[in-house]
């Protein structure tokens, strides 16, 4: 803006500063200390729609949650595992997935685990408008209601963990909880794997009570490891749980 030949920035908006982007991320849990989003100017956002980064810091529950961008052959075995441990599981799907692999998207929901949105296409949703987002999620809702039968979707992960104010409001409006985590490590370079140990020492370490656990199902290191990590997180007196039940806590 130029006023009396002198340059002033702009002043923003009310609707600009709802759409400024934020990358998900937040200080890691140490030693089992909790782990915090004090730090990285989004707090009140995600508080104000209702995220969900952390569950109840006061009972030992893990909450296991996958993204499943597209298929890399450890689904069947990461489903094998759960079934053979009893433990829930959230997998974030998105449309490449809908339509390459029905039959792992009907094998999820006939186990009892829930299936979440990961949106169509795998947009930076801040970049898109409100009806893109919409039908960018409606797309997955529906198709996957056609091959599971279950016409409900309630929970939602931003692509890419990039949000903003407005993204968070629309997709509310929506009926979806955002589901963002508390437990995370760099595993899905499929081309940078570095052994089920690895994998289980990166998880193994951050755990804390009320830990949502991002994993990406494309890892070999995740597939490999998921026994271990349930075990020693058993041993360690942690139960896992599915996300409805964090949610009828919070309601």
């Amino acid at each position: 803006m130029v006023f009396a030949g002198v340059s002033y920035p702009a002043i923003p908006t009310e609707a600009a500063s709802a759409d400024v982007p934020y990358h998900f991320g937040f200080k890691k849990s140490v030693g089992g200390q909790l782990p915090s989003i004090n730090e990285e100017g989004f707090k009140e956002i995600v508080d104000k729609h209702e995220a969900i980064f952390l569950g109840d810091t006061s009972s030992k529950d893990l909450f296991l949650t996958f993204d499943n961008g597209y298929e890399n052959g450890y689904t069947a075995p990461i489903l094998d595992t759960l079934k053979a441990k009893k433990v829930p599981a959230i997998f974030f799907i998105t449309g490449h997935y809908v339509k390459d692999q029905p039959e792992l998207v009907k094998r999820m929901a006939a186990e009892g685990h829930l299936v979440g949105n990961h949106s169509w296409s795998h947009p930076d949703m801040t970049t898109i408008s409100d009806e893109r987002i919409r039908e960018e999620l409606d797309k997955v809702k529906q198709d996957t209601a056609k091959l599971t039968g279950h016409p409900d979707m309630a929970y939602l992960r931003p692509p890419r963990g990039i949000f903003s104010d407005r993204t968070l409001r629309v997709t509310k409006e929506l009926g979806y909880i955002n589901v963002f985590w508390s437990i995370a490590y760099k595993d899905w370079d499929v081309n940078d794997q570095k052994g089920a140990g690895y994998a289980y020492q990166k998880v193994v370490s951050q755990l804390h009570p009320g830990a949502v656990i991002l994993l990406h199902s494309v890892s070999k290191d995740n597939a490999a490891a998921l026994g271990s990590i349930i075990d020693e997180a058993r041993r360690q007196g942690y139960t896992f749980k599915s996300l409805d039940q964090l949610h009828k806590k919070h309601n």
